[in-house]
């Protein structure tokens, strides 16, 4: 069955209109942690097999719902020709930060295709947690989501040659948990239109996520990121901006002109792409305050958000300025409360504070353990057109910044040093290591680590790398940071 055009985020679409469609660019796919892990599939077709088939009922929808797409997008979603897959080989190990998988082609199409490639970490859980320990995997898919979620399952312990325990089917079950998750949300912010949903890449797949909007719908929610969600289902899609937008543009002010001159609706900054406090907000309230009657929102995604918050509204009480709030990312019902209390203290108005739920609504009320969030599965923008670009965020020291280039993996085979290096397409192989990207193998490549030195079980960059993130680095923080 051909995956719907719709079958992405809302965001997805706005920032192909407000860059540049046809552009040439590279994400790559890695997981941030979760110890050693294994491809149980071959990626290249994976990837090949969630591209959309456009129709001309998908532009409509999107063209009623403020997402009207012009010739550029329209004629980089169909260029499957121009994608270019570079990948470890079925079998491999990998550890984390090492880049699984990298794409290059039209940016509307290889970032389109992320929140449906980030799901690939539910099948690399399992395969390796089958590998590692089958009891310990009879207990985690005693129970799944939906019958798309068990077909999943089974297909992946089929390539990886490991016989499935009973895995029962509780859809009831898991709508009842997420209808009483998002009723307790509604409850702590008193409107669910204050609420909107952002869980698609937090499934396993399609179906659970249909699940689960159901859910949001009966508890009044009915704004959600999934678009195809939303067009079954008569909710209303949202989106703006995501990090591969400004890095996009290297620069918040740029990218927020980018997004607010190219599009009629309302802006939404993201502010914490390079640095929320001393460039992301500082962007946003010189454009705030050129229109300040617009309605602009500033999101607040990562980092000390409590902080960032409370400089934000006294900065914009300095100003003259009520900017729209929306807080996302690892909220639950707690924080939830306390920023409404927040809220209440510095006197905003619940009409201008919002809320973006995305694995706390979709991913908690599993029973199965194997989340996005075990691995931090995430997907990063690293190439854009010939510019190497990376996200550095507030959160350096826990090792969020992402990889700038076109990455390739290279395993150590002899000698000392790191178990890994992260290097760059067409760069040599270093002295004692093989690319493992691309390579033939369809079996496990990997240094055993029995009685080695711990510091030899790390990931490093090779010089071509460390000299791109030290150049970015420079470039956005000339003063050091």
């Amino acid at each position: 069955m051909a995956t719907s055009l719709l079958a992405t985020d809302g965001y997805k679409f706005s920032m192909a209109e407000a860059g540049w469609p046809l552009r040439r660019e590279t994400f790559y796919y890695t997981h941030r942690k979760g110890g050693l892990q294994v491809v149980p599939l071959d990626i290249a077709a994976f990837v090949r097999s969630l591209l959309p088939e456009p129709r001309p009922e998908d532009y409509d929808f999107l063209s009623r719902n403020d997402y009207e797409m012009g010739i550029g997008f329209k004629s980089a979603i169909l260029r499957t020709d121009r994608l270019v897959v570079h990948a470890l080989p079925r079998g491999a190990l990998f550890y984390p930060k090492e880049p699984v998988l990298s794409l290059t082609g039209p940016s509307a199409m290889v970032s389109w295709v992320e929140p449906l490639l980030i799901q690939l970490n539910f099948r690399i859980q399992v395969a390796t947690q089958a590998l590692a320990d089958r009891e310990e995997l009879v207990r985690g898919l005693a129970a799944v989501t939906c019958e798309e979620q068990k077909r999943i399952a089974l297909e992946t312990l089929d390539a990886v040659g490991v016989k499935a325990g009973p895995i029962r089917v509780d859809s009831e079950g898991y709508y009842q948990r997420v209808r009483a998750q998002v009723r307790e949300l509604v409850e702590a912010v008193e409107d669910p239109s204050r609420i909107f949903e952002v869980g698609l890449r937090a499934a396993t797949c399609l179906e659970q996520h249909e699940i689960a909007l159901r859910a949001c719908k009966e508890a009044g929610v009915i704004r959600t990121s999934n678009v195809e969600g939303a067009r079954k289902l008569g909710m209303i899609p949202v989106g703006t901006m995501g990090h591969e937008h400004v890095q996009r543009y290297g620069s918040d002010e740029v990218a927020f002109r980018a997004i607010r001159e190219r599009r009629p609706q309302r802006s939404s900054y993201l502010l914490d792409t390079f640095d929320t406090l001393a460039s992301g907000l500082p962007a946003a309230f010189r454009l705030i305050l050129e229109e300040p009657g617009s309605g602009d929102s500033i999101r607040f995604d990562s980092g000390n958000k409590k902080l960032q918050y409370l400089y934000a509204v006294t900065q914009a009480r300095d100003l003259g300025v009520r900017p729209v709030n929306i807080l996302e990312d690892g909220l639950d019902a707690q924080a939830t409360r306390e920023f409404e209390e927040l809220r209440r203290q510095v006197g905003w108005e619940p009409s201008a504070q919002f809320y973006g739920y995305g694995g706390h609504i979709v991913a908690r009320p599993m029973d199965c353990p194997y989340t996005r969030d075990r691995v931090a599965a995430v997907y990063k923008l690293s190439m854009t057109g010939s510019t190497p670009t990376m996200k550095f965020g507030n959160e350096l020291a826990e090792g969020k910044a992402s990889i700038p280039g076109s990455p390739v993996l290279f395993r150590r085979r002899h000698g000392s040093g790191p178990i890994g290096l992260i290097g760059q397409e067409g760069e040599p192989a270093p002295e004692g290591y093989f690319q493992l990207t691309d390579s033939a193998a369809e079996a496990p490549s990997f240094v055993a680590s029995q009685g080695s030195d711990p510091k030899e079980m790390r990931v490093a960059y090779t010089p071509a790398t460390q000299g791109l993130v030290d150049e970015l680095r420079r470039r956005h923080f000339p003063r050091g940071r």
